[in-house]
């Protein structure tokens, strides 16, 4: 899938000049629509926190262009992810909350064609992350059963 380079910077540009609103609006939505992930943060200094995401999301339109850089700093993002608790059913909890946040955060700049490059930037990067993953398989089993 060939990713829509320009469109992600430039709406990540637009982005940047909101950062402390994008994620207060992004663990706010969250931690509303999704309170059964709260748990996950519950030792997690919260304004650190904010600031790893936003560094993520950063790596991740810095290195677009570097897909083999990208894709080792993400499958060692997933590793670390399954340490703090993170199952695969959270990534799609996840990539809804970015993506209201990031409609919340930029208005009426956000348009539909934004909208789309970042929904197929979200699925490479849980693809990858999921990569990088070794969940025991009654993990797996469980997730494929819930599923269906």
């Amino acid at each position: 899938m060939a990713l829509q380079t320009e469109l992600l910077t430039n709406s990540f540009d637009l982005l940047r000049e909101n950062e402390a609103e994008f994620t207060q609006v992004f663990y706010g939505t969250l931690f509303t629509d999704y309170p059964q992930v709260k748990p996950l943060f519950s030792n997690t200094h919260m304004d650190e926190q904010a600031k790893k995401l936003f560094a993520s999301l950063l790596l991740v339109v810095n290195n677009l262009t570097k897909p083999d850089a990208l894709s080792s700093a993400l499958k060692g993002l997933g590793t670390r992810h399954v340490k703090y608790g993170v199952l695969p059913e959270h990534y799609p909890l996840v990539g809804s909350t970015l993506l209201k946040s990031m409609a919340a955060t930029l208005k009426d700049q956000w348009t539909p064609d934004i909208e789309a490059a970042w929904t197929d930037a979200y699925g490479a990067i849980t693809e990858i992350m999921l990569e990088g993953t070794d969940y025991p398989e009654e993990v797996l089993i469980s997730e494929s059963m819930s599923a269906t």
